[in-house]
C-alpha cells in the first residue's frame, strides 16, 4: 500500500527543539506584488512609492515594502509551521537586514527553538526562528514567532518544556540601516507631513483617526497573494463558529497603513521588538489604529533617527485604551505591536 502523497501538515507532537525546516517554494517578487499591496492596504509611505523619492534618500530606487518582505517570508513557513494552527500568538526579535528589490527571489528557513504543551492537553505552543534569504543567500529578514498548534493524538506524551528567553526589545545597535540611506535631502512636502524625529516625544500618543472595514473578498485575495494556507483563514469548518479568521499579518499591514496619518515620515520598519494578536479579527470588523512613542535613538546614518513605536489596532472602543484592570487585553483590541522605524531628523 502506497503512502499518501498529500500534506496534512505537522501537528504539535511532530516538532522537536533544534529541528530545521527548509520551506518550499522560492518566489521572485516584482512590481505586481507592490501594486497589489497598495491596492489591498491604503499604503502611502513615499520611500516605497517613488523611485525618485528613494533616490533622493540615497537608494538606487524604491525597495519593496518592508511588510511585503514579511508576508512572503512568513507565507512560506505556513505549510510546515501553522497549517494546523489554532492561532498565531506573537512575535519577537524581528530584524529587516537588507532591502528587497523588484526581481529578488525569496526563500525561508526556520528552526524550532521552543515547545510547550498547553494544560488542556489538546494543543501546544511551537516557537520558531525564521530567516528569509534572497537569491544571493543574503539574509533579508529574521524573526521569532510562536503559534498554538493542534495535537494529532491528545494522548501523546508532552515534550520537555523549552520556552526561549526572548529580550523585550532590540537595541539600536542591532538594527540594520540600509547602505547609503540618508535623509539630509528629505522632501517633507512630498512625504506628506512636516513632522521630524525631533517633533515626537517619548510617551506621546497619536490617534490615527481613520478606519477601514475588513472585507472577506479582500482578505481572501491577500492570503492567497502571500500564500498563507492556514486552514483557519480559508475553511469555515476549521473553526467551531464557522467563521474564517483574518490573517494577523493582514491586520498589521492595515494598521501600519492607517498610521500614515500622524506618522507619514516613519518610512522604514527595521525592527520588530514584539507583538501579540490580542483578539480575533473577522470580516466586517472596522480596524482603527493608534500609536505611542516608546523610545528614540540617534543613528550613524546622515539625517536618520530611529523611533520605537507601539502600534495598536482595534475594532472599536476609545483610543489609547489597551488593557483592563485584570491586565488582560480589552476585547476590542486586535493587535499590539512594538517596532523600530527610521525617520528624518
Amino acid at each position: 500500500m502506497t503512502a499518501t502523497k498529500t500534506n496534512a501538515g505537522r501537528f504539535f507532537e511532530d516538532y522537536k527543539v533544534g529541528q530545521k525546516l527548509n520551506h518550499a517554494v522560492p518566489r521572485t517578487v516584482k512590481g505586481g506584488e507592490r501594486a497589489l499591496y497598495h491596492a489591498l492596504y491604503p499604503a502611502r509611505h513615499a520611500l516605497y512609492s517613488s523611485d525618485q523619492f528613494a533616490q533622493s534618500c540615497g537608494l538606487p530606487f524604491s525597495p519593496m515594502d518592508d511588510m511585503i518582505t514579511f508576508h512572503i517570508v512568513f507565507g512560506k513557513t505556513v505549510p510546515d509551521v501553522s497549517l494546523n494552527a489554532v492561532a498565531n500568538l506573537g512575535y519577537a526579535q524581528g530584524r529587516w537586514l537588507a532591502p528587497v528589490w523588484p526581481g529578488d527571489t525569496l526563500r525561508s528557513v526556520s528552526e524550532v527553538i521552543g515547545l510547550k504543551q498547553n494544560s488542556n492537553g489538546k494543543t501546544g505552543v511551537v516557537y520558531v526562528r525564521t530567516s528569509g534569504y534572497n537569491q544571493d543567500d543574503t539574509k533579508v529578514l529574521e524573526y521569532v514567532r510562536w503559534v498554538m498548534v493542534r495535537k494529532r493524538d491528545i494522548n501523546a506524551p508532552a515534550p520537555a518544556e523549552v520556552v526561549p528567553n526572548l529580550p523585550k526589545a532590540l537595541s539600536v545597535g542591532q538594527l540594520h540601516i540600509p547602505d547609503d540611506l540618508e535623509f539630509t535631502n528629505y522632501d517633507f512636502a512630498l512625504a506628506g507631513e512636516p513632522h521630524r524625529w525631533g517633533d515626537y516625544e517619548i510617551g506621546e500618543k497619536i490617534d490615527h483617526v481613520d478606519g477601514v472595514t475588513i472585507e472577506e473578498a479582500e482578505h481572501m485575495m491577500a492570503t492567497r497573494l502571500w500564500q498563507n494556507t492556514a486552514k483557519v483563514h480559508f475553511d469555515t469548518s476549521a473553526r467551531p463558529d464557522g467563521s474564517r479568521l483574518i490573517y494577523g499579518g493582514h491586520v498589521i499591514s492595515m494598521a501600519r497603513a492607517l498610521s500614515f496619518n500622524g506618522l507619514a515620515n516613519a518610512q522604514m520598519i527595521v525592527g520588530l521588538n514584539g507583538g501579540a494578536h490580542a483578539n480575533p479579527c473577522l470580516s466586517g470588523d472596522t480596524i482603527r489604529a493608534w500609536s505611542q512613542v516608546l523610545d528614540k535613538a540617534d543613528t550613524s546614518a546622515p539625517g536618520v533617527g530611529a523611533i520605537r513605536l507601539r502600534l495598536v489596532a482595534t475594532k472599536g472602543g476609545d483610543p489609547f485604551k489597551l488593557k483592563g484592570d485584570d491586565g488582560k487585553y480589552l476585547p476590542d483590541v486586535l493587535l499590539d505591536l512594538d517596532y523600530w522605524a527610521l525617520m528624518p531628523k
